[in-house]
């Protein structure tokens, strides 16, 4: 996707179709102004036809306005003038790039400059060009013929001269951030037997060529030394095998201490010998969104070369069942020497980042944040709209917080109180792996609280925000754009 900056005169544009925002009650923008003024009020005489009110993401066609050179203008509906923000523009404009007709191949738009309170035009324009990206995704489907890219190719972002540098490096931010959410979109997507934990390994070292990251794929052999028990008990049915990703981004002072990112990578979840239901089990092929949203923000600070210091780690594996699966009634010993009783195979992802949680102290971390689609108690709780948040630390948690309402990739932050704990009380190991249908997200929040005592940690259970189910089935590349905001606000710091 190209984009350009411009201030030329619109009504002399020469682009496919030009996106001009109509607010409700028919008020016009300046840019829609401009255009009715040139073109003999063909605007305003087509919202007196009451084809069009103004409503958020509503859009209306206009072809062949006379004093306009572009063969097309799409009316898109702003909502309220005084109701402006951040996230009304992103679903207006997402919409109207929805509905272009399939011809277009580019569009100008002046949205970057249009009035939202305390939003800067540099955010503005971000947030164009990540939805740009987002709202023209083609899924990486595997069929004979190869998947048609969106026919959208350029966008014009209008701007007064003096602000084209803010526009400049918003569109530059926003088109990195895009870039990592269509990474992570495209490895959610990929069926399992192509996107095992060997595949995710060359991913990061390909990530770590193109970018200068230092990577290091540990294999079975390796994460053996490190006496990962709780990580290897779960990839022990599985014929593939298991990988450790690490991941860093040095760019920060040496006496930095970096943000790590823990992403869960279970690229295939039957739930072992606790096995899962038949109906939509291969949408558990989503259950290593967590390592795709490490990796997407991995290509994100790659392309924003981000002056700070950050590690991905990624513990890898199947869950399958076989002869020499773990068992409910097994007991694992965890890298950190913590004892683990498993009562269910199917509560693995806790399994394997408890022992990522430990390999983190040896950073000495600033923050650890682990991204998983861990429980289906969080999606009963919160539904498919926002992340459950969970943290240790209310600073981190609020930071995390103002990040995903910013990016429009919201959390919530649930309890993680010591009330809980008990659950997962055991006569048999320091620990349970479960601590019953009550409250399910948070006792494996609390899980893993007792393997990150040593930082600052936060845990995203994204198990609702991670996929879609239905007819728009596919990976959402959620968090990224909520990490990514978090670490270009610690960057500003």
């Amino acid at each position: 996707m190209e984009f350009s900056i411009k201030s030329a005169a619109p009504e002399k544009l020469r682009t496919d179709c030009l996106l001009v925002g109509i607010y409700e009650g028919r008020k016009l923008t300046d840019l829609a102004k401009a255009l009715d003024a040139v073109s003999e009020k063909a605007i305003a005489t087509a919202l007196k036809s009451g084809d069009m009110e103004g409503k958020t993401g509503s859009t209306l066609l206009l072809r062949q306005l006379s004093g306009v050179e572009a063969p097309r203008v799409m009316l898109v509906g702003l909502g309220k003038a005084d109701d402006a923000s951040l996230k009304g523009l992103r679903n207006s404009f997402r919409a109207a790039v929805k509905a272009l007709p399939a011809g277009v191949e580019s569009v100008a738009t002046d949205f970057a400059s249009l009035s939202i309170k305390k939003i800067t035009v540099q955010q503005k324009a971000a947030a164009l060009a990540e939805v740009v990206l987002d709202a023209t995704y083609k899924v990486n489907a595997v069929k004979e013929k190869s998947v048609e890219p969106h026919p959208l190719k350029h966008v014009i972002v209008l701007a007064e001269k003096a602000d084209q540098a803010s526009v400049e490096a918003g569109v530059s931010q926003g088109h990195s951030l895009g870039q990592g959410v269509a990474l992570a979109k495209d490895l959610g997507n990929l069926p399992p037997n192509i996107c095992t934990p060997s595949y995710l390994g060359k991913q990061a070292e390909k990530l770590a060529k193109e970018y200068g990251f230092k990577v290091e794929v540990l294999d079975q052999a390796a994460i053996e030394k490190l006496n990962m028990g709780s990580f290897l008990g779960v990839t022990r049915g599985s014929e593939e095998p298991p990988r450790f990703i690490v991941l860093q981004h040095l760019h920060g002072k040496k006496s930095q201490k970096p943000v790590v990112l823990v992403g869960k990578g279970i690229t295939f979840d039957t739930g072992g010998i606790s096995l899962k239901p038949g109906a939509d089990m291969d949408e558990m092929k989503y259950d290593m969104c967590g390592a795709a949203s490490v990796l997407g923000v991995f290509k994100a600070l790659g392309e924003l070369k981000l002056p700070l210091n950050v590690v991905g780690l990624i513990p890898t594996c199947e869950n399958m069942p076989s002869g020499r699966a773990t068992k409910p009634g097994d007991v694992l010993t965890s890298m950190s020497g913590q004892t683990i009783e498993v009562l269910n195979t199917d509560a693995e992802g806790r399994l394997i980042l408890c022992d990522a949680l430990t390999y983190a102290e040896r950073f000495e971390p600033a923050a650890v944040i682990d991204i998983a689609t861990l429980t289906g108690a969080c999606v009963i709780a919160l539904g498919h709209h926002v992340s459950g948040l969970f943290a240790n630390n209310d600073a981190l948690a609020k930071a995390l917080l103002a990040a995903g309402e910013q990016a429009n990739d919201r959390a919530w932050q649930m309890p993680l109180w010591d009330d809980y704990q008990g659950q997962l009380d055991s006569n048999f190991a320091d620990i349970a792996n479960i601590g019953g249908r009550a409250g399910g997200s948070i006792t494996a929040a609390c899980f893993l609280s007792r393997f990150a005592k040593k930082y600052d940690w936060a845990h995203l259970d994204i198990a609702g925000t991670a996929w879609k189910s239905g007819k728009e089935k596919g990976g959402t590349g959620r968090p990224v754009p909520l990490l990514v905001t978090y670490l270009l606000e610690q960057a500003a710091k």
